[in-house]
Order: structure tokens, then C-alpha cells, then sequence
């Protein structure tokens, strides 16, 4: 067998001597979330004074960088294509920048309109075979790895090895940095009584036998608490969660029905704790894959019974659903909102699901509106959305005129608020 510690050795460079690669204006792209290698990002700010005009491309920052700092964009501009908590000030101040996308279209963006420069990733240690894991972060970084004019990955022991098509092989490599730290957290966040009810209505609609898509927060997190007797789910989905542990330990998810993969869980990239991460490592039940096949609509739609659950911030009375600017506030991005509501709505037996607390702001203000906010970016079409949940109840909006969606949605609005939202209906002509 050959052995590849000797190009591992020849490719071995310190941060600061493999970020010389950066040139002024270069395009950077960065992994989704935990893949983001944060040697390589701050040896790359430090070299802020030799460098003008470069654009590093994201989806969901999880740490604002010191290259992401206030005064940093003649060196750096920082384009997220979904807002995060360490961009969304950025962005909105226009010091960052924001690009429009489906998330299923990001590899075929930069395969097609966008040049790739600089990609930098973190990786699992190399195997004995010679390849690195993009562990947690496969997304679009398996394509523009391939893409690139430099690949730089930074090995940390804390990436899990995942299955599937996380894999890079060193001969594809420019050039490595080591450096350990374990990957960044996201601790599950506490249930609340409207999560919980939010969370035993979605229950009700989910059948046995159902594969299912959650996404991250207390809405999905109750949701897989209310399905925990469930039995033969199964899980294709673009993010994996602690709550899908969760899940499977109970055995309610085994992914024994399941029309593609049977017996795998299927993802593209993972958040949480360091219990998921060491439940994603070298697990043969779990195939990461790109974003380009798991939020595919048409793929997503081969699944029988496929669930989607998503959440939204807005709906107006007609079910257009605004989830990702609050009026002209860009708060975070399509993502795979629409991909899974597409593919669901098409598969046999499934089920496209909007869900949102009824209110916002200390009850003071109605989620459930009669128009929405100036401004605001509809997400999911009045024409794609089906079931919306609150936790007043289940709006099903397929099939059902224009009135009989502002009746269903008004029933399922908070009560202080449902004869206002009726009023305006009634001064719209929509009762």
C-alpha cells in the first residue's frame, strides 16, 4: 500500500506560509459553519496590510473574524450567501455584501458564473488510504474544493470522519496546516410552551413510516421530542442536529422504510453539540453528500412520506411566508426553506410544513399579518406553501381560495389579535 506521510510532509506548511497564496483580489470561499479554519482566517488578517479587494465567500459565519471587523473592508469584504449572527450587522450596515441563492444552486453557481481562487476548509487527519474528511461541512465545499486554483485544509483531530462523499484526497491538496481546537457548539435551546404545542400539532401530521427534513431551534427540537414514539421514520435533510440523535437512541428513527438510501441517514452538513459530532464520527448510518443532491428538489421528492418542516418569521393572510428579512431588516436567507418545501409537496404522501410562533416582540405584535411588511423578501410563495402551524393550531392552505386562507389563518393567529386581522380582511374584500 502506498504510503503518502512523505507528500503529507512535502505539502506541510504553517498558516502564515500557506495563506501567502492569497492574492489581492481573490475570491475565498469558506465551508458552512464548523468547516470555517479559523488558523487559517486570522494568519490570513494578519496579512491584511499586504492585501486589497478580496472576497471570501460563506454560508453562516459562525464567528466573526477579525477580517469581518469594522475598517477591514478595503482588505476584506465579507459576502455571506445566509446571514448569521456574525454578519447580520455587517450586511445590514453594507459593510458585507449578501448574495441571493437556493441553497441547492450553490455549487452550480460557482460551477458556472462564479470563479473560485482560494478554498480553505478544515479537515479530518488524512487516512491511511490518503484521504481527509470534510467532516461536518460537505455542503458546496466538496464541489468548489474541486474547483479552486489553491486548496488549503487545516487538520484538526476534532473533525468527525463522515461517510458518504465527504472525502478529499491528499493528491487534490496545495497545501495543509495543522491545528487542533474543538469545533464550535450550539447548545439545543429550551422548549417553550408554544414550542411544545407548535411541536405536538406538527406530530399529529407526521406518520410512521415518514422520512423526515428539521432544521435547527426550539421549534424542530420540540417537534422531535413530540416523535420520539414514532416508529420506522427515516431522515434526509441538509442539516443534522442533535435532536436527530436523539430520535434514533429512542429508535424511533431507523430508516428501515425509507424509498432512497433505506438504512442511512442522509445530510450535508451538521451543527450542535460535541454528542452529535461524536455520533457523525466514522458512523456508516450517516452519508454526507453535497447540497446539490440532498436539497434537489427532484431528490428530496424521491422520498415517500417526506416531511419538511421549516420556520418562517411573517405570513400574510394569502400564506406567503416571509423567512428571511424582517421588512427590509436582512436577518438570515432562503437556504434550503424552499428546496424542502418543493420536494415534500411532491412526494408521495408527503407534507411541506411552515411553522411560527404567533406572535413576536412579548405578544405585542402578530406574526400572522394582513400584508406583509414593506419590503419584506417572500421566501415561500403563497403557491408552495401548505400547512402552516402555530401554536394555535394547523392552517392547510393547499386548494383553499384566497378567503378560506385568510379564515384558516386567522384561527390559528393569537386570539388578541384575530378580530383585527378579521377587520382588515373584511376591508380587502378577502371575507
Amino acid at each position: 500500500m502506498r504510503d503518502y506521510r512523505k507528500e503529507y510532509a512535502m505539502k506541510l506548511r504553517t498558516a502564515a506560509e500557506a495563506v501567502q497564496a492569497i492574492k489581492s483580489g481573490d475570491r475565498i470561499v469558506l465551508p458552512l459553519g464548523c468547516g470555517e479554519p479559523p488558523a487559517l482566517l486570522e494568519a490570513m488578517a494578519a496579512r491584511r496590510d499586504e492585501l486589497e479587494g478580496v472576497i471570501v465567500d460563506q454560508m453562516l459565519p459562525l464567528r466573526k473574524y477579525t477580517y469581518m471587523q469594522e475598517g477591514m473592508e478595503k482588505h476584506f469584504r465579507h459576502n455571506s450567501w445566509f446571514i448569521s449572527g456574525a454578519s447580520r450587522q455587517g450586511v445590514n450596515q453594507g459593510r458585507m455584501d449578501f448574495t441571493p441563492n437556493f441553497f441547492h444552486e450553490a455549487p452550480r453557481i460557482y460551477r458556472d458564473f462564479v470563479p473560485v481562487d482560494v478554498v480553505m476548509a478544515v479537515v479530518s487527519p488524512m487516512d491511511k488510504h490518503g484521504y481527509f474528511s470534510l467532516g461536518v461541512s460537505v455542503d458546496y465545499t466538496s464541489t468548489v474544493a474541486r474547483l479552486a486554483k489553491t486548496l488549503i485544509v487545516e487538520v484538526n483531530e476534532h473533525m468527525p470522519r463522515t461517510h458518504g462523499e465527504s472525502f478529499i484526497h491528499i493528491s487534490e491538496v496545495d497545501y495543509i496546516v495543522e491545528h487542533n481546537e474543538p469545533l464550535i457548539t450550539l447548545p439545543p435551546q429550551e422548549l417553550s410552551e408554544a414550542d411544545k404545542a407548535i411541536g405536538a400539532y406538527i406530530a399529529e401530521l407526521i406518520e410512521d413510516g415518514s422520512t423526515i427534513q428539521l432544521g435547527i431551534g426550539s421549534m424542530p427540537n420540540a417537534v422531535a421530542q413530540m416523535l420520539l414514539d414514532k416508529k420506522c421514520l427515516g431522515i434526509h435533510s441538509e442539516m443534522l442536529t442533535d435532536s436527530m440523535v436523539d430520535l434514533v437512541e429512542a429508535g424511533a428513527v431507523d430508516n428501515s422504510v425509507k424509498s432512497i438510501h433505506p438504512g442511512k441517514i442522509v445530510g450535508s452538513f451538521a451543527v450542535g453539540t460535541q454528542r452529535l459530532y461524536d455520533f457523525l464520527d466514522d458512523n456508516p448510518m450517516i452519508e454526507m453528500h453535497p447540497v446539490s443532491y440532498t436539497n434537489d428538489p427532484y431528490v428530496i421528492a424521491m422520498n415517500n412520506k417526506m416531511v419538511a418542516i421549516n420556520a418562517t418569521v411573517e405570513v400574510d393572510l394569502l400564506g406567503q411566508c416571509a423567512s428571511e428579512s424582517i421588512g427590509t431588516y436582512q436577518y438570515s436567507g432562503t437556504g434550503g426553506q424552499v428546496d424542502f418545501i418543493r420536494g415534500a409537496e411532491r412526494s408521495p404522501g408527503g407534507k411541506g410544513i411552515i411553522c411560527l410562533h404567533s406572535t413576536a416582540k412579548g405578544g405585542t405584535v402578530s406574526k400572522i399579518v394582513p400584508a406583509l411588511q414593506p419590503g419584506a423578501v417572500v421566501t415561500t410563495s403563497k403557491n408552495e406553501v401548505n400547512y402552516v402551524v402555530t401554536e394555535y393550531g394547523v392552517a392547510q392552505l393547499k386548494g383553499k381560495s384566497a378567503r378560506e386562507r385568510a379564515l384558516a389563518l386567522i384561527n390559528i393567529a393569537h386570539p388578541d389579535f384575530r378580530a383585527e386581522l378579521r377587520k382588515e380582511a373584511e376591508r380587502r374584500n378577502l371575507l
